[in-house]
């Protein structure tokens, strides 16, 4: 260890999991406002602990979280998308893809920055528009609470049935 590492800041390296968050909160800084929903679905995801009525991080994940954020503020999702593609699977892939819509889904409608940021990712991880959209389709019924709000909603009435389209 040199005398200066210290003031190098975060010398981690990129690894899946770290990826993981990072998506997640590219998402949710893409229309420059943290919604309460969005926040509660990185706690979620993060596995958030409850303690004394509140919902918080664990150390580790604490530090995961402010590692992500730092390294939010200081790249641009192309650098993020060069150092995160080639380390991640396909699964790692498809697990980010689908996080990050129920993300940008949360609080019912994904603002055009956040659906202009999702192409990129889907872009960037090759994976084509046709094979996400079953992904798409159950994640998009899951955020859809208007079901249960409005009488007319089209997937309400009579005779209806929710199916999968492959």
């Amino acid at each position: 260890m040199g005398l200066f590492d210290m003031f190098k800041g975060d010398s981690e390296e990129m690894n899946p999991h770290f990826a993981f968050v990072t998506s997640l909160i590219y998402m949710i800084g893409a229309d420059g406002k943290v919604e309460h929903e969005e926040v509660g679905q990185l706690l979620a995801v993060l596995g958030g602990e409850e303690s004394g009525g509140a919902i918080g991080v664990g150390a580790n994940n604490q530090q995961l979280l402010d590692r992500a954020f730092k390294y939010y503020q200081k790249n641009p999702i192309e650098t993020f998308f060069s150092e995160a593609v080639p380390m991640l699977t396909d699964a790692q892939k498809m697990c980010i893809l689908t996080n990050i819509l129920d993300s940008s889904l949360s609080d019912s409608t994904a603002a055009p920055e956040e659906q202009e940021l999702f192409n990129k990712f889907l872009q960037a991880f090759e994976v084509p528009e046709t094979r996400f959209q079953p992904f798409f389709d159950v994640i998009a019924l899951k955020n859809d609470r208007s079901v249960f709000t409005k009488t007319d909603h089209p997937s309400n009435q009579q005779g209806h049935t929710v199916q999968l389209k492959l």
